[in-house]
């Protein structure tokens, strides 16, 4: 599809969070600060149709008479910060997106990693914080279910989870690094758990792994027996491999 660009803050259906609960978010961060105690928080945004360009996006905090531009990064993140009169005005942190053309995460990384990898407490404090912050998406009826009790981070932690993470590129295979031990990432957790499902093409305008679905997959937040420290190592599919 050919690129599609949408400006203007007056969009007609904006796509807008809460501000307040993004706040909750960050409070969420600073209590749990423990799972990824050298990480920072920041959001982002990423596209959910095709042929959506974040480019040029706008981002704004705005209320009744409050407007506050947000600098959005190159990898479309950005910090939040904290204003009273917003949150008395109950104010909305508004794209110049319509609806259903973007989706949001919370963007948590410890420093000194190595490339190409993700560190499981980062991922997990993601999801509290994601669900907190008011984040999660409508998705299609093959995992919608599980998300009917994702109204608080306890959801998390829970074993029928099934919070997505994206990847920077489509994934071949994830592998689970912790000392010895690894192990690689069940088929079922990748591609947003759609292998070989035939309701996929039907329902996945519902989910907003829409455009990412070769970039998606559910990390194992509640197994404990791998620790905070467990190192996700990404195989690529521009490695010059893809699933069967």
């Amino acid at each position: 599809m050919p690129p599609v660009t949408i400006t203007g803050k007056a969009s007609g259906e904006p796509v807008e969070k809460s501000y307040r609960r993004m706040l909750r978010g960050m409070d969420l961060f600073e209590r749990e600060h423990a799972l990824a105690p050298l990480a920072t928080l920041r959001f982002q945004v990423l596209p959910r149709k095709p042929g959506v360009r974040l480019d040029d996006l706008g981002l704004y905090v705005v209320g009744k008479t409050v407007e506050i531009p947000l600098d959005v990064a190159p990898d479309r993140t950005f910090a939040l910060p904290r204003d009273r009169r917003a949150v008395e005005e109950n104010a909305q942190v508004s794209p110049d997106r319509p609806a259903l053309t973007l989706t949001w995460r919370a963007d948590i990384r410890s420093p000194g990693l190595p490339p190409g990898t993700r560190r499981l407490g980062d991922l997990r404090l993601e999801c509290m914080v994601g669900i907190e912050a008011g984040l999660v998406s409508n998705s299609p009826s093959w995992i919608a279910g599980l998300f009917a009790a994702a109204e608080t981070p306890a959801y998390c932690q829970g074993d029928r989870n099934r919070y997505l993470f994206f990847a920077e590129r489509p994934l071949f295979g994830v592998t689970l690094v912790a000392g010895e031990r690894r192990e690689a990432l069940p088929v079922r957790r990748l591609w947003a758990g759609a292998m070989g499902d035939l309701r996929l093409k039907d329902e996945l305008h519902f989910c907003d792994c829409e455009v990412l679905v070769d970039r998606s997959y559910f990390a194992p937040l509640e197994d404990r027996s791998w620790p905070d420290d467990t190192l996700l190592l990404f195989e690529f599919m521009e490695d010059g491999r893809a699933p069967l």
